[in-house]
């Protein structure tokens, strides 16, 4: 779904710090073509971690690389396995939300399969980590609810939004994806095949900063819409979530820390209805981003699970935008959303 395996971005490899810069003095041999064996060898430490980190981010969908985010998919279990020929194999299930001006919100479960050739390259100490899409198995893709009432009439009699939902789903897996990975242990991800030395857009340059970030994206939140940036796991004691952003389109949009529990559950009602009701527990913090005015903010937080939610609904949070059914009031966000130590 998408770019499914976006958070292996953290654990790409297993080659951080002085192994890394290794690997990088013997770049031109470990390079060379006929040496696949020994850098699939090296790829395993990081591969032991693949599904973990798969159920503990989500996969922003869009239309293309270019596109604002329109929606997410949050994996809820995955299985993998080496093949005989040495690729990996992957199974996965999940749940999750996008938006067409058809349907406004749809909701839905999806489940599939990828096989993946790995293999990585070196351009001094970053580490390019490719998995090729070699072969997509079974997949299934089932829409829950849809919000517009004769969108989902419509689906009901002719189920286009499933059709949409499982081509989207294969044209997004079947790219593949680059993991772009520093000595020092950040990590930079994109959809299909990027070239050593060159990176994918974002709308912020944190390279250098010393923190880890979850997410650099552009996301369109639509009237009486949420998007939930999460689960971010804070692996560490000491840390802080940052957030950093900007807001175009004329709409505030609050910005709403829960931890996992409540995040959970908020997102669980954003699935299971049509319409967006109140958040279901506690926000650990809150704050309004404004149109044209930089947004910052670092929220303190122990070792867990935590989702930041961009909230353009008059149910939760400080703003209460005006419900105009004949005038989407969209919120385009760029931001990003990192883990640090406490300032």
């Amino acid at each position: 779904m998408a770019v499914l395996v976006s958070g292996f971005s953290l654990t790409a490899a297993g080659c951080a710090g002085a192994g890394q810069k290794m690997l990088a003095i013997i770049e031109g041999p470990l390079n060379d073509p006929s040496n696949k064996s020994l850098r699939r060898s090296i790829m395993g430490y990081g591969l032991k971690e693949f599904c973990h980190q798969m159920t503990v981010h989500n996969a922003p969908l869009k239309l293309n690389e270019d596109s604002p985010v329109m929606g997410r998919f949050f994996p809820t279990s995955c299985a993998q396995r080496e093949t005989p020929d040495g690729n990996l194999y992957v199974t996965f299930s999940g749940t999750g939300y996008a938006w067409t001006n058809v349907t406004k919100k749809l909701s839905f479960t999806s489940n599939g399969a990828v096989e993946y050739d790995q293999d990585f390259r070196m351009d001094g100490s970053t580490m390019y980590a490719y998995f090729q899409t070699k072969k997509l198995g079974a997949s299934d893709f089932d829409v829950r609810i849809i919000e517009q009432p004769v969108a989902n009439l419509l689906n009901q009699m002719n189920p286009v939004a499933d059709t949409f939902g499982r081509q989207l789903s294969s044209t997004m897996l079947s790219q593949g994806f680059t993991v772009i990975r520093e000595a020092n242990g950040t990590a930079d991800f994109s959809v299909g095949h990027v070239e050593r030395g060159k990176r994918p857009v974002h709308p912020y340059d944190v390279r250098g900063e010393g923190r880890i970030t979850y997410e650099n994206l552009r996301t369109e939140v639509h009237q009486n819409q949420r998007d939930f940036i999460g689960p971010i796991e804070v692996e560490d004691s000491g840390r802080a979530l940052y957030f950093e952003g900007t807001v175009d389109g004329g709409q505030p949009v609050d910005v709403l820390f829960l931890g996992q529990k409540d995040g959970e559950a908020s997102l669980k009602l954003y699935l299971d209805y049509p319409m967006s009701g109140p958040l279901s527990g506690n926000v650990i913090a809150g704050d309004v981003m404004r149109p044209g005015a930089p947004f910052k903010k670092v929220v303190p937080v122990p070792k867990g699970i935590y989702f930041i939610v961009l909230d353009n609904t008059p149910t939760a949070g400080q703003v209460a935008p005006p419900m105009n059914p004949l005038d989407d009031r969209a919120a385009a966000v760029s931001y990003v959303a990192q883990i640090g130590e406490v300032p």
